[in-house]
């Protein structure tokens, strides 16, 4: 992974355009995780914070993969939304 290009990614998904479906926001989300802090760890959120059971849930499902594929991911959506 190239920290520079994944750095550029994080500032330009905050430009975009138009704000993205909650699905997208989510696989953002889980992929920066993954790739600055490797496989989700704590309890999951309950009751009433849907939010954070969501990121928590989005962010599991990335569990096994490694940081550089997580990152590249990451890169690659955030182009692709930029083109967009």
């Amino acid at each position: 992974m190239n920290k520079e290009t994944f750095e550029k990614a994080v500032k330009d998904s905050k430009t975009l355009k138009s704000k993205p479906s909650n699905d997208i926001l989510l696989k953002l989300y889980s992929l920066y995780k993954q790739a600055i802090e490797g496989d989700v760890s704590g309890e999951r959120p309950g009751g009433f914070d849907f939010k954070g059971a969501a990121k928590y849930d989005a962010w599991e499902e990335q569990k096994g993969k490694n940081n550089d594929d997580a990152a590249q991911e990451y890169i690659d959506l955030v182009n692709k939304l930029l083109a967009e």
